[in-house]
């Protein structure tokens, strides 16, 4: 009687639908409730001695409403991200907000071969995408959505999608401002999310203005100490035009990238007075007209050999990229990054070899004019350099750069459960040198092993579990490209979490057997 009546009301509302829609619109309603508990005793930097591990919750609150039609697709998507307990039981206005609007765009058809009311016929399909959106090109190791991180990342741009006889070619561009305030002159361009408040070389607090970046505060020590990359920050250029291509060759995929961002100038500035009692904050004016642009272009290949009914499959990956012009600091920019990696699956088990490269400076032979390092741009490091996230995020990467031996693995027990190891090798790119050592002698390039186990099973259609271990066998060389110091933090660091995700459908509608 119960499947009866469930039966009679889905049809029922499959009509109410069917007759209040567009037959031809198509819509769709995402939920995301995503828990992740840690308990952390050296993630992304290494802890000092005695100190214990840290554990908190963090949860990821989404909604993602899409409408398609014909020549308009819709996306917009609400968040909430915020750690247990950060707010009161009853909060106030002073508490800030941590509800923000993760995508909202649209994207309009501008040619379609498969649509006769197209006129335009020389293109297979033609879109213009924007508003805010999510970039997510190859690997993610350039280009990717940081999913990982509760708060993941976006952009704010304009993105034309052409496709043709195979080819996907992507032309985007975005332009950044603070703010639309009446009396603003000049374009001037603050990178985000600079604190409001700044201690004094006295340990007095200041008031920060919108243009102001401090780098030094409370005894002079160093605010931007081994800044991270252009990963670690948020909307830290003002500018960027990007080119992206692609084509599959059978069983071969090339992908070349052209992304140029540019960067605002600052000049060196600071507040308050070292003479007076309440002492002075050191740091970068972006009230400069000229801009600083970094290019960086390459491609990548991928492809596969063998079959999974035969000897088994190998999927290989290797790539360039190269990056000139000026860093964000104006520094004359030469940098490069190449990769290469294998994986041979038979049956239900993985395994394979890889290694990554990204250049860094030599502190023997790179002058203070010049820049080495390779950025990574605006990627998922997550993905690559390790799951405790030392590299190329908001905890900063070595200034002689990255060379990354790995291998991993992956085991399928069934549909619904999965499990990988991995074992990543780090050392330095360049040498750099101990300035601890009299001598002036060379820093050992070994950084550290590290060892990250995952463990992924599929409760149900919507619900989704991840247990991860993750273990840095750290050397005094990683303490010192991270503080300049030697024996004074941990060098094995350990990090676990439990993540679950609930992403259920709202318009999903389970089959029903008619009998």
């Amino acid at each position: 009687m119960k499947k009866t009546l469930r039966f009679k009301t889905l049809v029922a509302f499959s009509v109410f639908v069917s007759y209040c829609l567009p037959s031809n619109a198509q819509f769709s309603l995402v939920g995301q409730i995503r828990t992740r508990t840690e308990v952390r005793d050296g993630l992304g930097t290494l802890s000092p001695l005695g100190a214990k591990a840290a554990a908190f919750t963090s949860q990821r609150t989404g909604l993602t409403f899409g409408y398609k039609w014909d020549r308009l697709t819709f996306g917009a998507t609400l968040r909430d991200v915020r750690v247990w307990g950060q707010d009161a039981s009853t909060i106030s206005s002073a508490d800030g907000n941590k509800l923000f609007l993760h995508e909202a765009w649209g994207e309009i058809v501008l040619a379609n071969m498969a649509d006769t009311t197209f006129k335009f016929k020389a293109i297979e399909n033609l879109s213009l995408k924007i508003g805010r959106q999510e970039l997510i090109y190859d690997d993610v190791r350039l280009l990717g959505n940081l999913d990982w991180l509760q708060q993941a990342r976006r952009f704010d741009m304009t993105l034309l999608k052409a496709m043709h006889k195979g080819w996907q070619i992507d032309l985007g561009a975005g332009f950044n401002q603070n703010t639309d305030a009446f009396g603003q002159v000049g374009t001037f361009y603050t990178p985000g999310n600079l604190p409001a408040y700044s201690a004094s070389s006295k340990g007095i607090l200041f008031s920060i203005p919108s243009n102001f970046m401090p780098t030094t505060g409370k005894g002079g020590n160093p605010i931007l100490a081994n800044a991270p990359s252009t990963n670690g920050q948020n909307q830290a250029f003002k500018s960027f035009q990007m080119l992206y291509i692609s084509k599959k060759f059978k069983q071969t995929k090339f992908a070349g990238l052209f992304f140029k961002d540019d960067f605002a100038t600052y000049r060196i500035d600071s507040i308050g007075s070292v003479s007076a009692a309440n002492g002075v904050v050191y740091g970068r004016r972006y009230d400069q007209t000229d801009i600083n642009s970094r290019y960086t272009y390459g491609a990548m290949l991928t492809g596969q050999l063998g079959n999974a009914s035969g000897f088994g499959k190998i999927a290989w990956q290797g790539a360039y990229y190269a990056q000139s012009g000026k860093d964000r600091d104006g520094k004359s920019l030469s940098a490069y990054h190449y990769t290469l990696s294998a994986m041979y699956q038979k049956g239900k088990f993985s395994i394979g070899p890889g290694f990554d490269y990204l250049s860094g400076n030599d502190s023997y032979t790179t002058p203070s004019t010049e820049n080495h390092r390779f950025d990574p741009l605006y990627g998922t490091p997550h993905k690559h350099w390790g799951y405790m996230d030392f590299f190329y995020v908001g905890t900063g990467s070595p200034t002689g750069g990255l060379q990354n031996a790995y291998l991993k693995t992956k085991y399928i027990v069934d549909s619904r459960f999965f499990m990988t190891f991995d074992i990543h090798q780090f050392a330095l790119g360049s040498p750099i040198k101990n300035t601890l050592d009299a001598t002036g002698g060379k820093l050992d390039s070994q950084l550290g092993t590290e060892f990250d186990f995952i463990a992924n099973y599929q409760l149900n259609k919507f619900t989704n579990l991840e247990f991860g271990y993750s273990l840095m066998k750290a050397t005094n060389s990683l303490e010192f490209t991270k503080f300049g110091t030697m024996d004074k933090y941990k060098k094995d660091g350990q990090w676990a979490y439990l993540m679950i995700n609930i992403r259920p459908d709202f318009f999903y509608v389970k089959p029903v057997a008619i009998k």
